[in-house]
């Protein structure tokens, strides 16, 4: 059974884009969330803008020999099926259980993507015909590339159910943020109070840079003693 997708408010857009993974990393980490940092997805292209969108979910299973045909790509159950069924702005996240001797998209399947409106593709994986892939415009974020196809190694299931990529749990509508370092997870139950936290995170640790811009020792600063949340308090009621 598939999950509905639901829109991302653009408010929530406009502020995650503003903030860096790795402030979101700390943001999770003190609500107790460890495990959000998507492993094997690496930006494909340099100088990668930031992306947010919700998850849209696809899911491999290691390669059975009856299933993992060049004919199952017209099954209706195929990544071509996922992909007519992917929402303008969503993000797609594909568990590739860390397969990198298969590309699991290439450069007609993300050509389609990006037509579609699609944000951007996140894997554990790796592409194929990676120069077409660059060509199509579509960000992607993933392990490499290699010539052989998904089903040289890999059996598509299905999509927008839970899926595990680069070793994070991700459910449908899930929401990702990606830039340089990465793709993270924010889990859709707590999106506005990691938003809230991470927008004053930010704003604060843009403070502690100016301070050490200044000259300013990290003692007592970063994190900010009792003296130093006194003067930030101070800067940030200006500011207001």
């Amino acid at each position: 059974m598939t999950i509905a997708f639901q829109p991302l408010d653009a408010r929530v857009v406009q502020a995650l884009s503003a903030i860096t993974t790795a402030t979101l990393t700390t943001v999770l980490l003190k609500k107790g969330l460890r495990n959000v940092w998507l492993r094997g997805a690496r930006p494909l292209a340099p100088g990668a803008k930031r992306i947010v969108g919700r998850a849209f979910t696809l899911r491999f299973v290691p390669a059975r020999e009856d299933l993992a045909t060049p004919a199952s790509w017209a099954s209706p159950i195929s990544t071509r099926a996922a992909i007519e069924d992917m929402p303008e702005g969503c993000i797609a996240v594909v568990d590739a259980m860390g397969v990198t001797d298969a590309g699991i998209f290439g450069d007609i399947l993300c050509a389609r993507m990006q037509k579609r409106g699609v944000a951007a593709l996140v894997t554990d994986g790796v592409v194929r015909d990676l120069e077409g892939v660059e060509g199509t415009g579509l960000p992607v974020w993933c392990s490499g590339a290699a010539a052989p196809p998904s089903v040289a190694g890999l059996t598509f299931v299905g999509w927008q159910e839970p899926v595990g990529c680069g070793g994070v749990a991700v459910f449908p509508n899930d929401v990702i943020v990606l830039d340089r370092d990465g793709a993270v997870l924010i889990p859709a139950a707590v999106l506005e109070e990691v938003v809230e936290i991470a927008i004053e995170q930010e704003r604060l640790e843009g403070w502690i840079m100016q301070q050490v811009e200044a000259g300013e020792k990290l003692p007592g600063l970063y994190p900010p003693n009792q003296e130093n949340q006194a003067k930030y308090q101070a800067w940030r009621a200006k500011q207001s």
